[in-house]
């Protein structure tokens, strides 16, 4: 069984006990359970259900494991001929997740 559910404006496949990263989720601490309820899609063997956009009755919850912060990206420009050069830095504050259950 996995389901395809919407958080942080990216769509996500989940299954059971399989480990997520999403986009910060505020207002959490490590150890909570969150329930997501933008569930787009269940699929269960040969059944599939398709929300139209969500599946109302349906919902995820997932265990938050940590909240941190991904490894840094660097942004490197430059002009040729010109001398100009600019390093800059980026780390992403993300939630990670555990999918506990999937409900229908």
């Amino acid at each position: 069984m996995y389901a395809i559910i919407k958080t942080g404006g990216k769509q996500y496949k989940v299954e059971k006990g399989v480990g997520l990263v999403v986009e910060k989720l505020k207002g959490v601490e490590a150890g909570q359970e969150v329930i997501l309820k933008e569930v787009l899609l269940l699929a269960d063997g040969e059944k599939l259900t398709v929300g139209k956009p969500v599946i109302e009755s349906a919902s995820v919850v997932a265990k938050v494991v940590s909240q941190k912060r991904d490894p840094k990206v660097l942004v490197f420009k430059r002009k040729p001929k010109k001398g100009y050069k600019k390093l800059q830095g980026h780390r992403q504050y993300v939630t990670e997740l555990e999918i506990m259950e999937i409900n229908t």
